[in-house]
C-alpha cells in the first residue's frame, strides 16, 4: 500500500527534474504506481470510507431490547446491559465483544440519545464576585513530626482575576466559613459585592415543604456586616461554583509539584506547613496583580472592625461532670456540676467560661458523637469510688499516655480486679504531682519487670520523709550579757 509520505517524496523528487523511474526508486515503488501518483490527491485522499461491516454484528438480535433499556433509563452503563446479557442462558458473548456494544451505546446516544447538559462560559466582572468551598487535602500525604496531618482548606477566589487565598481548618463548620471569609477579605483590604458558596450546611438549611435550601440567619448577619450579597449554586450543579473547583484542583496541583521539588512531605510543625503553603499562594497571585487592581478599584470598604469568629452557648455541666456542645462531649472540672457555663465555639478550639472567667480551654472535635475526658477533672470523684473504672463508658481516655495503659495490664496480670483500684490510686498520684515524673517511674518499672503496686511509684515520687537529727546543745551562759550591760553603765 502506498503512503502519503511515498507520494510526497516521488513529488520532492520529480520538482528537482529526476526522471520518472529515478523518482520512483527513491521513492520506494514502482514506475507504473510512480505514473498514477505524479498527480491529483494523495492515497489517503482518494480512499472512501467504509460503510458495510466486515463481520456479522453479535448484538443485532437483542439490540432494540438494548435501546429499550437505554430509553427506560438513560443511565445505564454498557458495562452493567453487557453483564445483564451474558446472564442469560440463551445468549453468549465473549469479553471481547464489550468494546463492541461500548461503541454502539455510544453512536445511538450521539444519534437518538436524550439531549446533555450544556456548559455555558460565563463573564466575569471586576469586583463582582467572590467564591469560597472548602477542599479536602488529606490527599497530599503531608505529615507533621512524623504524625498525618488530615485538614481541609478554606478556599477563597475572585473569578475575574483568579487571585486567591484561604487557610488551614478541619470541618465544613460556620465558625471556619466566618474565619476563612474574614481572613480573606481583611487580607484583600476590600470587599466584593456578592459572596457565592455551594449548599453548605454552615450558611445554608433546609426549607419547609420541600422549597429547597435557604441561607442561615447567621450567616446572612455575617455578609450584612460586610454589605455583602449572597448568592448559592444549584443543589447538585458543583460546576456553577466552578472557578473555585477549578482553583482547588490547580492549587493541589502546585503543592504536589513543589513537595516533589521539596522532596519530602514532612513538616517540623504546623506553622512551617502554613508558611509553605503561603509561598504557593504568593508565587500563583504574582502574576494577576493588574486584575486585581482593576478588582480593587470596583470594591467596596471594609467595616470599621471585625465579627467575633466564634459561636456562644450557654450550657449545663452535668452529673458525669461533662458538657455537650455542638454533638460532641467535653469534661469539665467536678466543681463545677450543677452550674451553666458559658461556650465559646471557635474553628479550632472551645472556651469555657464560669462568672466571666475563663476555666477551660481544649481542642475543639472534629466529626460527632465523640468525646474528649481530661481525667484530672474526675480522678478525685474517681479514687473514692474505684469500682466505677471498670465499665467506664470513656476508660480509654484515663490512660494518659501507652506507659499507663501497659501499667495497667500489668497490674491486671498481678492482681485480677484489684488492678482497678491500684491503676486509680496511679492515677492520682500523677494528676497531685506531675504526670511526666509518675510516667517516667512507670516506664523504669516496666522495663524492669518489678511493676507490682501503685506503693513502688509513690515511693519513687514521694520518698519518706527523714526526721531531722535531734541537736543536744547546751543553753548559753548570760554572764557575758551581764558584763556588757555593767560596762555600759548599768543602762540599755
Amino acid at each position: 500500500m502506498v503512503t502519503d509520505r511515498q507520494v510526497r517524496r516521488l513529488r520532492m523528487e520529480l520538482g528537482k527534474g529526476e526522471p520518472l523511474a529515478t523518482a520512483a526508486l527513491r521513492s520506494g515503488m514502482s514506475e507504473n504506481t510512480a505514473r498514477r501518483y505524479r498527480a491529483g490527491a494523495l492515497p489517503n485522499q482518494r480512499r472512501q470510507p467504509r460503510r458495510y461491516r466486515t463481520r456479522q454484528d453479535p448484538f443485532a438480535a437483542v439490540w432494540p431490547e438494548i435501546v429499550a433499556m437505554l430509553e427506560q433509563a438513560p443511565g445505564l452503563e454498557a458495562v452493567t446491559i453487557f453483564e445483564s446479557l451474558r446472564m442469560r442462558p440463551e445468549l453468549s458473548f465473549s469479553d471481547g465483544q464489550l468494546r463492541t456494544l461500548q461503541r454502539k451505546i455510544r453512536r445511538w446516544r450521539a444519534a437518538s440519545g436524550p439531549e446533555r447538559e450544556v456548559m455555558f462560559p460565563q463573564q466575569h466582572r471586576p469586583g463582582e464576585y467572590a467564591q469560597s468551598d472548602f477542599t479536602a487535602m488529606g490527599a497530599l500525604g503531608i505529615t507533621l513530626e512524623g504524625e498525618r496531618f488530615d485538614h481541609l482548606f478554606f478556599h477563597f477566589v475572585l473569578p475575574y482575576s483568579n487571585w486567591e487565598t484561604g487557610m488551614i481548618c478541619f470541618s465544613e463548620s460556620f465558625e471556619a466559613l466566618i474565619s476563612g471569609f474574614q481572613a480573606a477579605v481583611w487580607e484583600l483590604g476590600k470587599v466584593p459585592a456578592r459572596h457565592r458558596t455551594d449548599h453548605l450546611s454552615a450558611a445554608t438549611h433546609e426549607l419547609r415543604d420541600d422549597r429547597g435550601r435557604g441561607f442561615n440567619e447567621r450567616y446572612l448577619a455575617m455578609l450584612a456586616h460586610y454589605g455583602v450579597e449572597p448568592d448559592a449554586n444549584t443543589p447538585g450543579r458543583g460546576h456553577e461554583n466552578g472557578d473555585v473547583e477549578q482553583s482547588h484542583h490547580r492549587f493541589k496541583r502546585a503543592i504536589e509539584q513543589a513537595l516533589l521539588l521539596r522532596g519530602s512531605r514532612e513538616f517540623a510543625g504546623r506553622s512551617g506547613y502554613e508558611a509553605f503553603l503561603r509561598e504557593i499562594l504568593a508565587a500563583r497571585n504574582r502574576g494577576r496583580a493588574a486584575k486585581l487592581l482593576e478588582e480593587l478599584e470596583r470594591m467596596h470598604s471594609l467595616p470599621l472592625s471585625r465579627l467575633d469568629d466564634f459561636r456562644q452557648e450557654r450550657v449545663k455541666v452535668s452529673a458525669f461532670s461533662t458538657i455537650r456542645v455542638a454533638e460532641n462531649l467535653y469534661s469539665m472540672p467536678s466543681r463545677l456540676i450543677g452550674e451553666r457555663v458559658d461556650v465559646r465555639l471557635y474553628a479550632e478550639r472551645i472556651e469555657v467560661r464560669y462568672a466571666g472567667e475563663l476555666v477551660a480551654e481544649m481542642e475543639r472535635l472534629r466529626g460527632r458523637r465523640r468525646a474528649t475526658i481530661n481525667y484530672r477533672h474526675l480522678v478525685w470523684s474517681l479514687i473514692r469510688k474505684p469500682g466505677a473504672f471498670a465499665r467506664y463508658r470513656y476508660q480509654e481516655a484515663l490512660f494518659p499516655s501507652p506507659v499507663f495503659r501497659a501499667a495497667y495490664d500489668v497490674l491486671v496480670t498481678r492482681h485480677g480486679r484489684r488492678a482497678d483500684l491500684e491503676y486509680v490510686r496511679v492515677l492520682h498520684l500523677a494528676a497531685s504531682t506531675s504526670e511526666a515524673a509518675v510516667e517516667a517511674v512507670l516506664a523504669e518499672l516496666l522495663g524492669r519487670g518489678e511493676l507490682r503496686e501503685h506503693g513502688q511509684v509513690q515511693a519513687a515520687i514521694r520518698p519518706v520523709r527523714l526526721e531531722p537529727p535531734v541537736c543536744h546543745l547546751d543553753p548559753p551562759s548570760l554572764a557575758a550579757y551581764d558584763e556588757c550591760i555593767a560596762a555600759a553603765g548599768g543602762g540599755l
